[in-house]
């Protein structure tokens, strides 16, 4: 696997699978305990989540603001375009966001670190993206960030610039500069 630190957020990591392939289709490891601890990504992963959304869903911007989750993301139908932005006050990238086009054709994976909201905006018809938290889904601590937010200034690659289609709790979502960060 190659490992691809970003150059905004460093903590942020792009992967790149070895992918085996031939007339019969193709193999690749998408976790490897030694490589990730190899790479500085050294947590316990508890829990594989699931979902599926047409094109323009945006999900995000998420996080939990006790018990916050690292992800490995990847898709496994379709493409997205996947965000991670720093809400760790203090950090020297806080406020600043990192954002991949991540498909089932490219097989990459991002890493987003506990400490990060997370989001992601589907591009192609529908999306099925995978992945592994570490840390257990905790409702009484998630929160969100607004998606559209000014001073993010996510460049969100929006189909035809049209309003993405967002769940109730995303569309009230609160500014970053309302929102409750880690200290």
């Amino acid at each position: 696997m190659k490992f691809t630190p970003s150059a905004i957020i460093p903590e942020v990591v792009l992967i790149e699978p070895q992918v085996f392939g031939d007339h019969r289709g193709f193999f690749m490891e998408t976790w490897q305990q030694g490589d990730f601890e190899a790479a500085g990504i050294n947590l316990p992963f508890v829990q594989d989540n699931h979902s599926k959304s047409m094109r323009g869903v945006l999900r995000g911007l998420h996080y939990q603001l006790q018990k916050p989750q690292g992800k490995l993301v990847r898709v496994i139908s379709g493409t997205i375009f996947d965000v991670a932005v720093d809400i760790r006050k203090g950090s020297p990238t806080y406020g600043q966001w990192v954002g991949e086009t991540i498909s089932a054709d490219n097989k990459l994976m991002l890493w987003v670190p506990p400490g990060f909201a997370h989001g992601f905006y589907v591009l192609s018809a529908e999306a099925e993206f995978i992945y592994k938290c570490t840390e257990f889904y905790a409702p009484e601590y998630e929160r969100t960030i607004r998606w559209d937010d000014k001073d993010l200034a996510i460049a969100w690659p929006l189909a035809g610039g049209e309003a993405p289609v967002l769940s109730e709790k995303d569309a009230v979502a609160p500014a970053f500069a309302d929102a409750e960060v880690y200290a």
